[in-house]
């Protein structure tokens, strides 16, 4: 069995990977045995828990991180390493090769499959819910969200909902786009009052409610259910990833590691049929 991905290359701010990663898509590695793997950086948040984040040692955990070493654990020729890579430089770094994917819980959009490539086999199914400070009645549905400031992350799948509904509304929702870039510090912004709400997924949210023992609870319905998959840049590399990754997300699926993980990350299956 192949070794396993090395898991993170540290938490490095774009502007550090310019001359650390330039030409990566030719990157590879020497085994133990004298092969050669070639070396595919993966993307992901270091502060989204349970799917993404560093633990105390500083390398980076979670159900998408065990998603990405499941594949390196079955892909020969190839070996994953992470970058941790904030949200609002994602799709930047993947553009310009300094990273050849990302995993993310990065939901398929029309709007995003229309520039980049996904996977055909999404491999977590993601609900989109409504937090608020505990105890508010106001506001239960995203109609409710109309007039009130609402936390937001630049260009995520959670924002472009709100950013699409404020198209078609009367009195649009007050997006309020947060500096830190890191869901947890949004909804420390819900506790504290800067923002009445946050719109995002109800895994993460709880997960960060009990790290940091918030008084937010979720409110109302699902607003919507995502399916998410390994995004690539549009081009032949990208092409080739997909087409060797999609079988074993199959096989993933169709085994029960991504039963077996989703509950080891998140308590439930959350895995997309």
């Amino acid at each position: 069995m192949k070794k396993k991905s090395r898991l993170l290359l540290s938490s490095i701010a774009l502007v550090g990977l310019v001359g650390i990663l330039n030409g990566c898509s030719s990157k590879e590695t020497t085994k133990a045995d004298g092969t050669e793997e070639k070396v595919i950086l993966v993307g992901t948040q270091n502060d989204y828990p349970p799917f993404a984040y560093a633990d105390e040692s500083n390398e980076l955990i979670g159900y998408d991180i065990d998603v990405i070493k499941e594949i390196d654990e079955r892909l020969e020729g190839y070996t994953f390493d992470f970058v941790a890579t904030p949200w609002d430089s994602m799709f930047l770094a993947l553009e310009s090769n300094k990273i050849q994917a990302v995993a993310d819980q990065v939901a398929k959009t029309s709007e995003r499959e229309e520039k980049y490539l996904f996977t055909d086999e999404s491999y977590f199914a993601a609900e989109t819910v409504i937090v608020v400070k505990s105890g508010r009645t106001d506001i239960q549905t995203v109609d409710d969200l109309e007039g009130k400031k609402v936390g937001a992350l630049a260009g995520d799948s959670y924002t472009l909902l709100l950013e699409e509904h404020n198209k078609k509304a009367e009195n649009d929702i007050i997006l309020k786009y947060s500096e830190s870039g890191t869901p947890s510090e949004i909804l420390q912004d819900v506790q504290n009052g800067r923002v009445d709400a946050y719109v995002n997924d109800p895994i993460m949210i709880h997960s960060v409610i009990e790290k940091y023992n918030l008084d937010l609870e979720v409110v109302g319905q699902p607003i919507v259910n995502d399916k998410i998959g390994i995004v690539f840049k549009d081009g032949k590399q990208g092409e080739e990833l997909k087409g060797l990754i999609d079988p074993i997300l199959k096989e993933l699926k169709e085994d029960g590691t991504l039963a077996d993980l989703s509950v080891k990350w998140t308590g439930g299956e959350y895995v997309p049929e």
